[in-house]
């Protein structure tokens, strides 16, 4: 499967965006489906996981109540709603894909497919 992230920009503290990663090549309707980010500087860490049926989601605890993850199966498309955006928040962000799993995890070892990252810039 090969994944595509967009969304990404310049927004101001406080601000909104809206990531999508499409997927292509094959339905992720079986997969879970995570979204990772990665500073400058700083290792990549877990933002937030969805199972393949929209049953389950998790959040990094610094972006609960601000983002929300969601999926539509039929387009192959996920996104992610971030809200009241802080400037620790600029990162590159990338959605991957958990072939076959039912399972949420936080591991990004775990995910086979990684889309190729789009750039979030909060300024303050």
């Amino acid at each position: 499967v090969q994944l595509q992230a967009s969304g990404g920009g310049l927004v101001q503290a406080a601000g909104s965006l809206r990531l999508y990663c499409a997927a292509s090549g094959r339905t992720i309707s079986r997969d879970s489906m995570g979204w990772f980010r990665q500073a400058p500087g700083k290792e990549r860490e877990f933002v937030a996981a969805i199972s393949p049926s929209s049953g389950a989601t998790r959040y990094l605890d610094s972006v609960k109540g601000r983002f929300t993850i969601s999926r539509d199966n039929a387009k192959r498309t996920i996104y992610l709603q971030m809200n009241s955006l802080k400037p620790e928040d600029t990162a590159v962000y990338y959605c991957a894909a958990d072939v076959g799993s039912s399972q949420i995890t936080t591991t990004a070892r775990a995910y086979d497919y990684w889309g190729q990252g789009t750039q979030v810039t909060v300024s303050s």
